[in-house]
């Protein structure tokens, strides 16, 4: 009887520590594209975006820069965490760069307008100047999308500023911008592709 009992209580710890370690494992981002339970339509409705499921947590980021109006070319790297401050509306992001010429900071506040696929993004950079961004969200039916930016002219150095920015979300826990700055109404010159990659705790995301 007793070797029953042990047995049985055996099955149980066993049982325990493999939900245990079921619950403990990392839960990755999954894509957007909803499973409509068949193959994708040409006439099938664009899947709108969730800001919230895709953008909220910690990512990091690498990025090459061209020596520009904001300073030195180099190889930069930082962390950006963005948060909810109305759900499905409004965010907080705060970035956090170290470049060639040092540590800089960027404090953001986002407002994404979900059924017109808008995206206002404000920055407050501490290098000295504010940024205003908006533009459209557009989306495929493979689940993927691209945020088109472009700022209102501001005031930098002495010098009037526009910035272009093309964020490409190629995956749930990656994305790229295509950024360019024009001077002075001059061209919009290639500043750079940042890469973003989202901190998952116990997971390492893959590379370019």
């Amino acid at each position: 009887m007793k070797w029953k009992l042990g047995l049985a209580l055996a099955s149980v710890l066993i049982a325990g520590s493999a939900l245990t370690a079921q619950d403990q494992k990392p839960q990755m981002p999954k894509s957007q594209l909803p499973d409509l339970g068949r193959p994708t339509k040409k006439d099938d409705p664009l899947p709108l975006f969730n800001f919230d499921d895709y953008f909220v947590g910690k990512w990091t980021f690498e990025w090459d820069t061209p020596e520009s109006i904001f300073g030195a070319g180099g190889h930069m790297t930082g962390t950006e965490t963005i948060k909810p401050d109305v759900a499905g509306q409004y965010f907080e992001a705060d970035l956090e760069a170290n470049g060639p010429d040092g540590n800089y900071k960027i404090h953001s506040t986002i407002n994404y307008h979900k059924e017109q696929k808008v995206v206002v993004w404000s920055e407050q950079d501490s290098r000295g100047y504010t940024m205003l961004s908006s533009g459209p969200i557009g989306g495929d039916l493979g689940g993927y999308f691209t945020i088109y930016l472009e700022s209102a002219p501001f005031q930098y150095k002495g010098k009037t500023i526009r910035m272009k920015q093309t964020m490409r979300l190629l995956s749930p826990v990656q994305f790229q911008v295509r950024a360019s700055v024009s001077v002075d109404g001059g061209p919009f010159i290639n500043y750079g592709i940042p890469w973003f990659k989202k901190v998952i705790p116990g997971v390492t995301t893959g590379g370019k």
